[in-house]
Formats: C-alpha cells, structure tokens, sequence
C-alpha cells in the first residue's frame, strides 16, 4: 500500500519503507498509512448515492452524529499527520523544527500558545529552545508539571492550573500571560525496542471550551509523529557541532602554539575565548606565585596595561583557590559580584562563566572570565568548549612561559656581559671565539666583535702571545682555571684591517705562568712597548666552560683592567660618590666647576642629640651615629640621592646634582618618607633593648643652587650653596615648632609628580629672608588609619587656616578645636589655637598678609 501525498500533479506516492528515512519514523508513517487507508477506502469507494443512504439508513441519530464525529477527528488527525510530516520531513535544524511543531501543535488543537521542553541529561534540565512568545528557559527535570510529566512519563490534562500545586504563577506575572488550561504530554522515542522520554510537549489555553481526550490523542499522534524527526536533528546537530569545535580546537591550537611571547599570547586568548564562546569579552588571570597575585592584561585602545589583586579576592580569586568552575546567570544577583567594577568602569555585567586553568601536574596557574554571553547564559556546552579550549592554552602558557623565562635569562646574562667592567671572551667547544663583550672591545681596542668573533684562539692570539692560546689548550685538557695576576698585554695604537695583532710580552726566561712577568722580588718589571704600542696591565683569567650536550668545554677569559685610571678611580670612590667620580673622569675636573643647578635639598637632624651624647657617654654614641648614618645613608643612595655631608648628627643630601631629573622633588620626598620609616624599625630594635627611641626631623627644599668643587686647592668637596640649601636647613629646623617631622616648601610641593598626603602648615618668613614661603607637612610615613591622617581632622584644619588669614578669629578657633577633638596630640591645632588667642586682644597691622616670622635658625 502507498500514500499518495499529492494527488493529480503531486510529487507521487510514497512507499512506507521509503530509503533514507529512519526506523522509527517509517514504523509511525506505516501506523499512518493504515488509517489513512480506511479513510481512503469510505471516500474513493465508489458509491452512488443510494449506497450512502442505506448505510446512514442503518445508524440512527445519535449513532450518526457519532459516526460523523468519528470520521471528523479520523480526518482532523489525517489532516495533521500529513501536514506534521510534510512540513518535518525536510529539515535537520533542531531550532526549525521545535519552531515549526509548536506552531503546527498549538494550531491543530486550537490554543493560544505552545511549548516544547528537551531533556539535557548533562546538566539533569529541561530547556525549551523554541516557544510561542518565550525565550529560551531552563529548569530542573523533576519541577513543575511540566516536570511532573517527564518523571512519571504520563500525560496530564488541567482545566484550571491555578488549582493545581505544581503550577507556579510566577511564571505568568513575570510575562503577563495568563494560563487557564493545560495539555502537557511527554515526547516518546523508540530506539532498539526501547522507549525513551525526550521531552515535553505542552499546550496552553484551549481557545473554545477545555482540552478533550481527543485532543490528547491528537497530540500523542503528533508528539510519535515529530519524535524521530526531531532526535535525528538533534543528533545531527550534536554531530555537526562536535565536528566544528574540532575543526576550530585544532585551528586555535595551531594558532596558540605558533605564538610565544607571553603578552601576545595572552591577548590572543582572550580574544579567541570570547569568539568561540559568542561572549562580550573574556580576561585571562594569570597567577604570580612570587606575589601570589592574579595578573591580567587589560587594553584600552592601543595601550595595554596590567592589573593586579590578591589571589584570593573577588570571583575569579574564589575560583582559583577552589579550582572549582562558576557559571552564574546573573550577576547582580550573586553576592561574589563586585558591581563597584561596573559603576567605575559604565559596563554592565550580566552573565559570568569564571574557570580555572590547569597545568599538566594539575596546579592551578590561571583563571578565565567570561562575560556576557549573547543570546542568553553560558550553557553546560559553553563549559565544555572552554574547558577543552583552557587545556590548550594552558600547555601554550608553559611553552610562552618557557620561552619567555628563556628570553629572559638570556637578555639578563646580556645584560650582565654587556655592563661588566672587565672584558670577556668566550669561546666554544671548537676553539672559536663567540663572544666578546664592550669592556673586552674597548680594552682591546677593536671596532666591533665582528673583528674577532669566529676566528680561534691561535688564529686572534698570535705572536709573541701565542701562550694565551697555549694556557686555553691546558685549561681545556686539565679543566682547570688559571690566572695570571698584573700581567702586562699590549694593544695597538692603532686598529688594522684584520683588527688584533697580538700581545706583546718578555721572553719565556723572564715570565712565570701563564706569561706574567716576575723576577726574585715576586713584583712585575717594567716593560718597554714596542713602537706603536701600549701597554695594558690586567689581571688575566682562563675558566673551562662545561657544554650541556657533552661535546667539549668551552673557555671564558676575564680581562681585569688594572690601569692608572682604574685605580685611580677605586681610590677616588671611597672619598666621594660614583656619580662625580665617573663624571670627573669622563670630563675631568672642569666639569665639576661652578654651575648653577635646580635641585632638592634635603636635611635631617636628630632630636635632642646633645642630651642623648651626655648619657650615651663617647663610644656608644659614636657606634649610635654609625648605625643611624648607615641606615639614613642606605634610603638617600637607593632612592638616587647625592650623600654631600655629615654635620655633626645632621645629613645634608641633594637630589638633581650633579645632573637632574623630572623626579627629583618626588624622589628627595619618598627618601624623606622612607628615612622615618626606616627610624620605625631602628628605634623598634632600641625599645626591645631598653633603650630610648631615637626621634628626627626632615626639611626639604627645591630650589636653583650653585654646585661645585668649593674648598681649596689641597682639600676640596664637591657641594652645593645657596638659599635653597639654607631654606632645607631652616625648614628642619621648623618642625620643632610645628611639631612635624618632614617639611617642605612651597617650591617642592609643586615639582611633586606623585600623590601624597599633605597638609599647609603655614606662611612663614625664615631668618635671614623677608619674603613667606608656604609649608608643607608630608604624613605618608604614618599608618592610613593614624588621626593625624584623617580626611575629616585635615579639612576642619584647612577651614581653620583660612579662616585665620582672613583674621575671623572665632570661626578659626572653632575650627581648630574640630581638629583637636579628632587628633589630641596635634601640636599646630594648639599653635594656632593660641594665636588666634592672642590676635583678638591685640589684633595684627592691617598689612599683614598671614605669614610667621620666624626668629630662630
């Protein structure tokens, strides 16, 4: 038997064991035939008139209106069979079809909506893909009645939902439809003589009247009917997908191992992982197990800069401690989520798939963010694309991590070849010479290591030398070192086209080792160059070289220049700062001449130091002095700082002499800050000796001073004078008044380039001078929560500043007291306290401009 689907002109009968089609789905388009064939057999039969008044003659009126009933829903759900097939058997998309059947569905049994629910069995979920007025959902497998249905496996039929418990109106609020009647009828599949629930099909709100039992066959009809269809699309889109995110593995994984610098690497991910995941944007947070910090790039533009947090904060640090995977819906209703981020930055974050990187011994080593999927929240599949795609880039992070750690030992040992005093030379384990480093080029005289890299050692070493070749050729035999102490090499005055000409050294008779010269005493003679030569005195060192791959030592030889100038250099070193000195002998002695320079000058004296001197008795306070001028002279040296002068227990240093920088004021403060810091920790140790505490106090000033070598022609320093050192000085002092610790001037405070806590102590007038300067108290060196810190304790002193310049007395003093009740201990507060008092009973000359005269140095 066939079924002839088209009729006159139609594509011709289809037999039931059609090729190509499924099982299952040929079993329900044979179910169909065989109805249809009934159906077939009552219409095409040919019957004349008379024949269909006997039979009706035979039925009376119930049973004919029964019978036409009958026939009626025979044909509805003919009807609906063969549409359902027409209109299915023609796609494989999963989405087309759930489209085209809940259409069809809620159609043919006349409701007002229709949804379909598929089971994932990964995540235990049914998810509807496709529904009349609703976006994707998804709930547990077991909810609602829709879930009530998958479990039990039994269709259920509801005229009034709000009556039954398992319907939840929260759903209709949400969207603003109202449910009133339901059919909800589980999606059978039949494989190898098994059935199995799919899905769930549900219909809601019969536009006439309530849901029949004619409707429920219909739908069951309906629901065998699309089954098979819609499993081989689904397994038709799970196959086509797995081959994509296969195809697309492989090209990110060729993508990523072809990239091997560290940040390149890590912005191609995060751009890949938002593109494979169909996500806003995607951060990659590497661990820093020095600082354990996570670490991410982050680029704005054509910048890309770096940020940091402890590895423990926020999501992505909850995920790297637990290495546990976090898939969040909505961020604002999860209370991990920092929304301050998206306020600071006017992004809204809505979905958030966060997931731990792995490295092959299974550490934790990153965290991947993924925000913001389009079309809705990461799904189980997203997971599992990322977590498949986090395996790869982990093993590219090792190779970049390898590589770069590589890259950078090697520019390190560069680095450290190319800084050195001494000359290098090495070479490999086929006597070829492979590095010459600058200080061999210079000491040696060669243009550029071209001249000697590649020829071997007999071949550069030649001549009267020849037994610096002959000393490589034993320490490669022995494997070990040789040295040859003061030894003199002599170098061209001039290069030639084949660059080295060779050593020059006494006869064999008249050398010791290694060719060093030495007679009875044990002291090196003196030599006479030959014309056209210098002399150069080193110390000269061989040291074997082991190769890795076992194929011979290679050989390193150390040029140690012991010249006039070096020694003279070591001597001039002890006396004064590497800066001069390397700056007197590249220029020589002019250059340190009198020059007027814009620098920082910073001062620092001990409190009290005369008193502490008595009980302290000669000795211990010379080891005091020691201690501190040690520890004081650490923090100016490490912040760049010119050490100019011990004055009896005060330190003069200058910042931007004898060449200056942009940074000099802020560099002269962090030093200031650091001092105090560091007398924390110094007097820390003296309070668990017993001893008393060791107090100071720090002036700093920027101004244009006169540098120079000052003094006379048997002992000079090289220094610096002027009013801005004399101002420094003074501003020390002040701190005594003001009961400060670190003071700088108006001048200072504008050149600072970095955000400090400052405070405008006031106008003043020092001694010698006539014009105010402004003040400034630095509080970095106290803890954040220290009172003298407080926002509320500086504003009410800065309203009590202005109102004393504006000579509003009272206001002041109110002020000033705010200010006191915050920080009892406040020294200016109560300073300024009794000024004010002592303004209101005798008022200052009307052109006073606010400033303090100050009497004493």
């Amino acid at each position: 038997m066939s079924l002839d689907r088209g009729g006159p002109g139609g594509p011709g009968p289809l037999p039931p064991d059609a090729p190509g089609l499924p099982e299952n789905y040929q079993h329900a388009l044979v179910e169909t035939v065989a109805v249809l064939d009934i159906v077939t057999e009552l219409i095409t039969r040919s019957l004349d008139p008379g024949d269909i008044q006997r039979i009706l003659a035979k039925l009376d009126a119930a049973q004919g209106d029964a019978f036409t009933t009958k026939l009626g829903e025979l044909l509805r759900k003919t009807s609906a069979l063969l549409v359902i097939t027409s209109r299915l058997s023609d796609s494989l998309s999963v989405d087309e079809l759930l489209e085209r059947m809940v259409e069809l569905m809620a159609s043919f049994l006349d409701a007002e909506r229709c949804s379909i629910f598929l089971y994932d069995a990964r995540t235990d979920e049914l998810y509807a893909k496709a529904a009349v007025g609703l976006g994707e959902v998804r709930f547990p497998a077991g909810q609602g009645i829709a879930g009530s249905v998958f479990r039990s496996g039994r269709p259920v039929q509801i005229d009034d939902v709000y009556a039954d418990p398992r319907f939840n109106p929260e759903i209709d609020r949400s969207t603003g439809f109202r449910t009133r009647s339901l059919l909800c009828m589980p999606i059978r599949h039949l494989r190898d003589g098994q059935s199995a629930v799919v899905g769930v099909a549900q219909v809601l709100n019969k536009r006439q009247g309530t849901f029949t039992t004619g409707d429920m066959s219909l739908l069951e009809t309906l629901n065998s009917q699309a089954a098979a269809a819609l499993v081989n699309a689904m397994l038709h889109e799970e196959v086509a997908r797995t081959r994509s995110e296969e195809r697309q593995m492989l090209e990110v994984t060729a993508a990523l191992g072809s990239e091997l610098q560290l940040q390149p690497l890590l912005l191609k991910i995060m751009e890949t992982v938002s593109l494979i995941l169909e996500a806003d944007r995607a951060t990659l947070f590497v661990h820093d197990p020095r600082t354990d910090e996570l670490w991410a790039l982050a680029t704005q533009g054509d910048r890309v800069s770096e940020i940091r947090f402890p590895a423990s904060l926020g999501i992505a640090g909850h995920v790297f401690r637990t290495g546990a995977t976090i898939n969040i819906p909505d961020a604002y209703a999860d209370a991990r989520f920092n929304p301050e981020v998206d306020r600071k930055t006017g992004y809204r974050t809505h979905t958030i798939l966060c997931m731990p990187v792995f490295d092959r011994q299974g550490r934790a080593i990153a965290v991947t963010q993924v925000l913001n999927k389009r079309g809705g929240p990461f799904t189980f599949i997203d997971e599992r694309r990322l977590k498949a795609f986090s395996s790869q880039a982990a093993v590219a992070m090792e190779n970049a991590r390898l590589f770069d750690e590589v890259t950078r030992v090697s520019q390190y040992n560069e680095s450290v070849l190319e800084s050195m005093s001494n000359g290098v030379i090495t070479l490999g384990a086929a006597d070829g010479i492979v590095k010459v480093n600058a200080a061999a080029l210079r000491l040696l005289r060669l243009d550029d290591s071209g001249q000697a890299v590649g020829r071997s050692a007999s071949d550069f070493f030649t001549g009267a030398n020849a037994w610096v070749a002959e000393a490589i050729v034993e320490v490669r035999r022995t494997g070990e070192p040789s040295v040859a102490m003061a030894v003199d090499l002599w170098v061209p005055r001039r290069r030639t086209a084949s660059g080295f000409i060779g050593f020059q050294c006494r006869s064999e008779s008249d050398t010791g080792p290694l060719g060093a010269p030495s007679d009875d005493s044990g002291l090196l003679r003196p030599q006479t160059p030959a014309e056209g030569e210098d002399a150069l005195s080193v110390n000269l060192s061989v040291v074997p070289l082991p190769d890795a791959r076992q194929s011979g030592p290679g050989c390193m030889l150390m040029i140690e220049d012991l010249t006039q100038e070096k020694r003279l250099k070591t001597t001039m070193a002890r006396y004064m700062t590497k800066e001069v000195v390397d700056k007197l002998l590249e220029e020589g002695e002019d250059a340190l001449g009198g020059k007027v320079l814009h620098a920082t000058v910073l001062f620092t004296d001990i409190r009290g130091f005369t008193s502490i001197a008595e009980a302290l008795g000669a000795h211990e306070t010379v080891t005091l002095l020691n201690d501190y001028f040690s520890l004081m002279a650490d923090v100016i040296l490490e912040r760049g700082g010119l050490l100019d002068k011990y004055i009896g227990d005060a330190i003069m240093a200058v910042f931007g002499v004898p060449f200056g920088a942009a940074d000099d004021a802020d560099r002269a403060v962090q030093a200031a800050i650091g001092m105090l810091s560091a007398m924390g920790e110094f007097n820390g140790a003296r309070e668990a000796l017993g001893l008393p505490p060791v107090l100071m106090g720090v002036g700093v000033n920027s101004d244009d001073v006169v540098s120079g070598n000052i003094g006379s022609p048997k002992r000079m320093d090289y220094t610096v004078i002027g009013d801005g050192v004399n101002l420094a000085s003074r501003l020390e002092s002040a701190n005594k008044t003001y009961g400060s610790q670190i003071l700088i001037s108006e001048m200072t405070a504008a050149e600072l380039r970095q955000p400090y806590t400052l405070r405008e102590l006031d106008r003043i007038v020092v001694k010698g001078k006539s014009q105010p300067v402004a003040v400034f108290e630095v509080l970095d060196h106290l803890d954040r929560d220290h009172p003298a810190r407080s926002p509320r304790k500086l504003e009410a002193f800065a309203r009590g500043l202005a109102a004393y310049r504006a000579r509003e007395w009272t206001t002041a003093l109110r002020a000033f007291d705010e200010t006191l009740a915050v920080d009892p201990g406040d020294v200016a507060s109560r300073l300024y306290r009794s000024r004010c008092g002592h303004f209101r009973q005798q008022p200052p000359p009307e052109d006073w401009n606010g400033a303090w005269v100050m009497t004493a140095k």
